[in-house]
């Protein structure tokens, strides 16, 4: 299976729903943010292995909190993934912190502040 090709992708997809699923329903970590997203997912063409690329809303330490609540629960995800995707073998998921939305929102404040200033 190509790293590119459409089954891979369609399993990435559908690992990402499962996952965005169980984290936001199913876990009950205090140390979880409750605005948590899986931006993507990246599954390993032979299904051994998955990259998750998790967005936290907050600051440096509820996201350190949030991604060590997610590998401590890492266990439990897995076998909740393994009832709700049916594939030939369970990923180990490797949790990465994306910066992404909090960039998004740091530059969508500072475009706001630039066209506050040319309206006066």
């Amino acid at each position: 299976m190509r790293k590119n090709s459409m089954k891979n992708t369609r399993i990435n997809g559908e690992v990402q729903r499962a996952l965005a699923e169980i984290i936001r329903g199913d876990l009950k970590d205090p140390r979880i943010s409750p605005l948590t997203s899986v931006v993507s997912v990246e599954v390993a063409p032979d299904l051994k292995t998955c990259k998750a690329w998790i967005s936290v809303y907050g600051d440096e330490t509820v996201q350190k909190d949030t991604i060590e609540g997610l590998k401590s629960a890492e266990g439990y995800i897995r076998k909740e993934l393994a009832r709700s995707v049916n594939l030939r073998n369970t990923p180990e998921i490797r949790f990465i912190v994306d910066q992404s939305i909090a960039y998004g929102v740091k530059m969508s404040k500072l475009i706001d502040e630039v066209n506050h200033g040319q309206e006066q």
